[in-house]
């Protein structure tokens, strides 16, 4: 019988499906994520595996696992991995994209608005010193109608997000390496911008984009020094786009006016800094956490592991 093991608990559906195709499952039960020594002990005998994007897959772990066929990431992005080298061994690499599309929109939006009205630092407020009394000028914030969003990244979760906002009254301008066509742009309401023109026009700029050689520390001292002094940025996408020593000495210099973070660049680490500022809201990468969405990623990698067990090409593999 084939082995999987799956280095992190994942939905009950995922093993339902690996059970009912004849897989043995392993899983690994600590508390926390799985250490590098124990992942590599762990994948010694097995033939697949299924990690989270959070575990690191390198040279060492693939060496460990001589029978290893697939190693099916549980997430959109696959950084984590060493595909290449996976590759050189005929590993197949896959990934679970689309499916988390909507609830990374979501929270986008999500925390766009409650930077906007204040949702976070009210509820602090009422968790502590409460309040007097409605009064005409007490706690206001922003209406985000007829501001203008720049979007960083318009795959699938930027296109999204746009159709969020545009429903909310934003309006939308985006940057993409590759410019849509005239009737897609108009089709989806949004405006071309170049990343500079970007970064200065708009009063809420949300990252939404994979992590690149090419988009390392994209958000720099430089850019921030662009951007309005009310304006707010959003990262849903990958902690390293932005420089986050510059964006805590932005933030706290009043360049800019807020800013929401769902990743960080040295994740699970987030800067003290960042925790004493009231216009910073901080997430521990929930932008998929929901169980529609990761149920859907459970069904990706358990049917991707069940077709190469049955000598099928998988799905969504990113080092074909």
């Amino acid at each position: 019988m084939t082995k999987v093991f799956l280095s992190a608990k994942l939905p009950e559906l995922a093993t339902d499906v690996l059970k009912q195709s004849g897989i043995k499952v392993a899983t690994y039960e600590g508390e926390g994520l799985i250490g590098h020594d124990e992942l590599v002990a762990a994948v010694a005998d097995v033939d697949y595996l299924i990690t989270p994007l959070s575990t690191t897959v390198d040279q060492a772990v693939i060496d460990a696992a001589p029978k290893l066929k697939i190693i099916a990431n549980f997430g959109a992005g696959f950084n984590n991995i060493d595909t290449a080298y996976a590759k050189q061994r005929g590993i197949v690499v896959t990934n679970t994209p689309a499916v988390s599309t909507n609830a990374v929109a979501e929270v986008t939006i999500g925390l766009m608005l409650a930077l906007s009205h204040r949702i976070v630092e009210g509820d602090q407020l009422m968790r502590s010193t409460g309040f007097d009394g409605w009064a005409p000028l007490f706690f206001l914030g922003h209406e985000i109608a007829g501001k203008t969003l720049g979007i960083v990244g318009l795959g699938n979760i930027g296109s999204d997000a746009a159709r969020k906002a545009n429903a909310l009254g934003l309006n939308v301008q985006y940057y993409k390496p590759n410019q849509l066509s005239d009737p897609e742009e108009r089709s989806m309401r949004v405006t071309y911008a170049p990343f500079d023109e970007l970064v200065k026009t708009s009063d809420f700029i949300t990252i939404n984009a994979p992590q690149t050689p090419q988009n390392h520390h994209q958000f720099d001292a430089a850019v921030f020094k662009q951007m309005k002094s009310t304006a707010a940025i959003i990262n849903v996408g990958r902690g390293p786009i932005i420089d986050e020593a510059a964006l805590l000495a932005a933030l706290t210099a009043g360049e800019i006016g807020g800013a929401a973070l769902d990743v960080y660049e040295n994740e699970p680490h987030v800067a003290d800094g960042f925790k004493a500022l009231k216009n910073v809201i901080l997430t521990p990468h929930v932008g998929n956490a929901t169980v529609e969405a990761r149920d859907a990623m459970a069904k990706i990698v358990a049917d991707n592991v069940a077709l190469v067990d049955q000598g099928q090409p998988a799905k969504y593999v990113v080092n074909r």
